[in-house]
């Protein structure tokens, strides 16, 4: 998951031993890993073999039927021209390259909320991390609508929503408490949003994330204050 399907097996087998030996044992194990252990890995790869992760590269010798230019990647270097063969539907339906397992928004989506209604991720954290993709995508797009791309592109491309359900909601390194979780997902949204547009690298979840789960334990210190006073 995550990764090109083209990837070679040794990429794939190094991404696993990364993230399980450095991202969740190193650090004790289940539970006491505040690092997302599948992002730590993921991002060690990206780094260190980025060629591997350009997925226009990989899939040149490829037809699907459809555009098949990471949408990301257009929208970066051609701004708003390029994604112009790009439609909602189609982002929905899969029909865009990607990681493995990324790219089925409405699969994404449906099992998100599977996962919402049964308790085993906070909606909260998945909905404010929406949201933060969502606003600051677009108050990009009202800034200058032909160089960036609307705020639907920025929810159904790249990691957005599985980053959203699956990545940002892992347990030990996301908060607990309400405000916390708000302020965790919203902030991971704006900081994709501003990597995508501004920074270095085309799609900026895998980093935003890192970066909440670094100040996660700070965010979990927000807590409304008691009402009453101890007797």
């Amino acid at each position: 998951m995550l990764l090109p399907a083209t990837s070679p097996w040794w990429l794939v087998i190094t991404g696993t031993l990364v993230a399980v030996l450095i991202g969740k044992h190193i650090y004790g194990g289940i539970g006491g890993n505040p690092f997302n252990p599948v992002l730590i890995g993921f991002a060690i790869l990206m780094v260190a073999w980025k060629d591997y992760f350009d997925f226009n590269e990989v899939l040149v010798n490829y037809d699907f039927g459809f555009a098949m230019v990471y949408p990301l990647a257009a929208a970066k270097h051609l701004g708003k021209s390029g994604i112009e063969a790009f439609s909602a539907m189609d982002l929905l339906l899969g029909q865009q390259s990607g990681g493995i397992g990324a790219t089925f928004g409405i699969g994404l989506i449906i099992g998100g909320i599977y996962l919402i209604i049964r308790g085993f991720i906070r909606w909260e954290i998945s909905v404010s991390f929406l949201a933060g993709v969502g606003v600051t995508a677009l108050f990009f797009n009202m800034f200058d609508p032909s160089h960036y791309a609307s705020p639907v592109f920025h929810l159904l491309t790249g990691y957005t929503l599985i980053g959203a359900f699956f990545l940002a909601t892992e347990d030990s390194s996301s908060p607990v408490n309400f405000i916390p979780m708000l302020i965790y997902g919203a902030g991971a949204g704006l900081l994709t949003v501003l990597i995508r547009n501004i920074g270095s690298y085309v799609d900026g979840v895998v980093f935003a994330i890192l970066l909440m789960n670094l100040i996660n334990p700070l965010c979990d210190k927000i807590r409304p204050k008691a009402l009453g006073k101890v007797v």
